[in-house]
């Protein structure tokens, strides 16, 4: 009886693994993120441009998203181009902040077609946010042949419409009890 199961998975997966990359995005780990908090965005590149290697990562961070901070990433060099917020958000200690990160580039290194990796960002989640909020990250993978540039963002009259190269996305929760 267990035969066909194993089987049915071992193909399950192997389809997965086999096709998967032709049709992978770059994405974020979390989903779904508290307002008020802080915030690893890990950023998954599954792979180059049509096996040409990725030289340069370039992440635009949402509006509410303070307090960036890249993480060191080694044979990378990193950019922070800072600007002004629509509005100041509250801090860490009654803090108000007008100005930060508006986008983070790692460049420099070299990630072959057939390996993935990960690109990462601390960050604060202001509160002002609304929850069920969804906040996109554009994305644009930069390789010596070609780039992709996931970048679209689904339009409000179409919340499920299918996208060639989607924006990495999180979904903005309430704010977790710190009471218990």
């Amino acid at each position: 009886m267990k035969r066909p199961f194993v089987l049915a998975t071992s193909t399950a997966l192997f389809a997965a693994f086999a096709f998967g990359p032709a049709c992978a995005h770059v994405t974020l780990d979390k989903k779904e993120v508290p307002v008020g908090s802080f915030y690893k965005a890990v950023l998954t590149v599954p792979h180059g441009c049509d096996g040409s290697p990725t030289f340069k990562i370039a992440v635009q961070i949402p509006e509410g998203v303070i307090s960036v901070k890249p993480m060191v990433k080694a044979g990378w060099s990193i950019e922070v181009k800072r600007g002004d917020y629509a509005k100041p958000y509250s801090y860490l200690h009654g803090a108000k902040m007008t100005q930060g990160p508006k986008e983070v580039i790692w460049s420099g290194g070299k990630l072959p077609d057939a390996y993935f990796d990960e690109f990462a960002l601390q960050a604060f989640i202001a509160g002002e946010l609304s929850p069920g909020t969804t906040l996109y990250f554009p994305v644009v993978q930069t390789c010596e042949k070609g780039e992709h540039r996931w970048v679209q963002i689904p339009s409000a009259d179409k919340p499920g419409e299918n996208l060639g190269e989607p924006a990495p996305a999180i979904k903005l929760i309430p704010a977790a009890n710190k009471g218990h």
